[in-house]
């Protein structure tokens, strides 16, 4: 590839290399008709500033690490999109990297980042070693974790314990009696969370919880979770899902396969509220987590780690709302 050079901007404008510099250097001193005269000339050959050589000279560049597994996948696909929008909004360069969970995996992904000097690091997946942590340390790199607990980076979380106890004491309310959750064994820290403590909370009501869990956090899995809920043991009259794909899952499974009606039946409670869970076929009654909300405290966090570089690791929360459709009302 021949990218258009400074060089030829110059030589079609009339001026030095220098003064090409110059013009594209914000705040950088330059006669205006020599700027004019610049830019005309970089319109005409279609010549853009080689943001990679200058990242390269100033040791860092305007690269933002985006690391996650399956980001193509329920409540992640929103929240990468909101990420990526908040961040070019920033000015920065977004580069997604879809990789496993495994130590492996984020570390060699870390290393890639570092080596293209990417200015900071937000981790959506797996939970990072210690040693992620210290290599960014020594590097002088910000990492911004969304949706679970690390001490050593600054991040973001749901208030998962929250809803989900929520989630227990509206089912129990509202007259459920037969209450079970679905999770996941592959559970991210989050579904993990979420599954606990509708857990504890209906346990602290004197409720036994029915667990039911598929092997991971998408809709097969829900499918799966449910058979076992209604092959085995008495039927559950409410369930809490801890996404909102599981409980598509489910909710296809109660209806189609067992023919009961949700929510005379089965009441359902999600936790997301992805797009889907308003289509009429679902109606599902979900708690909702603002992609753009928790995107702009990662970006808000990533500025205040770079102005103060030496302040206590930060924690941003984000409380989901429930939202009620037809899955589960209130009486």
């Amino acid at each position: 590839m021949r990218f258009v050079s400074a060089e030829q901007v110059a030589q079609l404008a009339g001026v030095s290399r220098s003064a090409v510099s110059r013009t594209f250097t914000e705040g950088a001193s330059v006669a205006p008709a020599t700027r004019e005269k610049v830019l005309k000339a970089a319109e005409e050959l279609g010549y853009h500033v080689n943001d990679l050589a200058r990242g390269v000279l100033a040791n860092q560049s305007r690269l933002v690490g985006v690391v996650a597994t399956k980001p193509e996948i329920g409540f992640r696909a929103h929240l990468t999109a909101a990420l990526t929008k908040a961040l070019i909004r920033r000015g920065s360069i977004p580069v997604l990297i879809n990789t496993g969970e495994t130590e492996e995996e984020l570390l060699a992904a870390q290393k890639m980042l570092i080596g293209h000097r990417a200015e900071a690091t937000v981790i959506l997946s797996g939970s990072p070693p210690a040693s992620f942590f210290e290599l960014a340390q020594r590097n002088g790199q910000p990492l911004v974790v969304i949706g679970r607990s690390e001490p050593d980076a600054d991040r973001v979380l749901a208030g998962n314990a929250e809803a989900s106890r929520d989630a227990a004491d509206t089912f129990i309310a509202a007259g459920r009696r037969r209450l079970a959750v679905i999770g996941s064994r592959s559970a991210t820290p989050s579904i993990a969370e979420r599954e606990n403590a509708f857990v504890a909370a209906a346990h602290a009501l004197g409720f036994e919880i029915r667990i039911a869990h598929g092997r991971d956090s998408d809709y097969d899995s829900g499918i799966i979770a449910a058979r076992t809920l209604f092959f085995e043991g008495e039927r559950p009259d409410a369930i809490f899902c801890a996404n909102d794909l599981l409980a598509f899952g489910a909710m296809d499974v109660i209806r189609q396969e067992f023919g009961l009606s949700v929510p005379d039946d089965v009441a359902l409670i999600g936790f997301d509220d992805v797009p889907e869970a308003a289509w009429l076929s679902y109606g599902l009654t979900t708690f909702r987590q603002d992609p753009a909300a928790i995107a702009a405290r990662a970006v808000m966090l990533l500025d205040r780690r770079q102005q103060n570089p030496d302040e206590p690791r930060a924690c941003e929360r984000v409380i989901p709302q429930i939202v009620f459709r037809k899955s589960f009302s209130k009486p």
